[in-house]
């Protein structure tokens, strides 16, 4: 496993820290970010998930002056609706009932930041679910998979069976695209 060079995970996401260790990277320190995230008045996906990555990066390091500091934010967004965290599982449903039988994005923002923005990107990944059943959404509500998931679903547990189709980064659904992260911190010596 490499440890990376002074490099800060700004995220509490378990699943960001197994993706980046899967690929045998392990930040010096993580440390979650706590900033308010509310989606401001006709933001538009894009420019909210760079905004948050970004936010989230700033609030880190006043804490880690002169350190590399990674962020992410990942969204699930439809036209120009934004699906973040489910507040209950009664909204968890209603994400599931829309998304169901439909074409969505799972957009993660990803920034390297140290003293400025050093560099970010944005990675989408289309995702299309069949059309589901009641049933279906009650067992998959019953799971609590969908607590503290963007669009109250994780691609790699229950809900992989909603998946009909995927065109892109499967690590980007899960919540960070590991192919752009990796090039990220390898191109500033990071790894």
């Amino acid at each position: 496993m490499h440890e990376a060079k002074g490099f800060v995970l700004a995220s509490k996401s378990q699943r960001r820290i197994d993706l980046l260790n899967k690929i045998g990277i392990k930040p010096s320190f993580i440390q979650p970010s706590d900033i308010n995230e509310e989606v401001r008045k006709k933001e538009k996906p894009k420019d909210y998930c760079k905004r948050i990555a970004i936010e989230k990066a700033l609030d880190i390091s006043k804490n880690f002056k002169g350190l590399f500091i990674l962020s992410a934010d990942t969204i699930v967004f439809c036209s120009n609706k934004i699906f973040l965290k489910p507040k209950d599982k009664v909204e968890a449903r209603q994400f599931l009932e829309f998304f169901s039988g439909r074409k969505h994005s799972v957009l993660t923002s990803v920034c390297l930041f140290k003293d400025k923005i050093i560099a970010q990107k944005n990675v989408i990944t289309k995702i299309t679910f069949k059309k589901l059943t009641s049933e279906e959404i009650d067992e998959y509500i019953v799971t609590k998979e969908w607590i503290d998931k963007a669009g109250a679903y994780a691609i790699q547990g229950y809900a992989e069976k909603f998946i009909k189709f995927i065109n892109g980064s499967y690590s980007n659904v899960v919540g960070l695209p590991l192919y752009e992260t990796y090039n990220l911190l390898k191109s500033n010596k990071l790894i």
